[in-house]
């Protein structure tokens, strides 16, 4: 069993309470710029966390449904050999050998509204 990883930006959550149920490692802030998109928000506070495999689905649902509704957002936790990639009320489980995953899961963001620059997922090289 393997651990995923991830960065979780808190201001992305409507219902915070799931940062709860996941172990947060280190927490970043960074000043929101022009490049960020999100003009509403002054500050992006950045989780690094840690989330079991036993966990990581159930998290990823729970995540879909706890992103802000009012923008579009995604979240992402990976290990090794899968990434989940979440948007409000859609989640990706991507095996990260298979590109042609990350490109509809990057279709689908941009689709959103979501800037280029923050869906361009990297799929393992094996």
């Amino acid at each position: 069993m393997e651990d995923f990883k991830g960065v979780i930006i808190e201001e992305s959550l409507e219902d915070k309470s799931v940062l709860k149920k996941m172990t947060i490692i280190q927490t970043k802030i960074s000043q929101v710029t022009e490049k960020h998109k999100t003009p509403w928000i002054k500050q992006w506070t950045l989780h690094t966390v840690k989330i079991t495999e036993n966990d990581a689905n159930t998290i990823a649902k729970e995540l879909s449904l706890a992103l802000d509704s009012k923008h579009n957002w995604y979240a992402d936790f990976k290990n090794d050999y899968y990434h989940y990639i979440i948007f409000k009320n859609k989640v990706f489980f991507i095996d990260r050998t298979q590109k042609e995953q990350y490109t509809i899961a990057k279709v689908y963001g941009l689709s959103l509204g979501i800037p280029e620059y923050q869906v361009n997922f990297e799929a393992n090289t094996i």
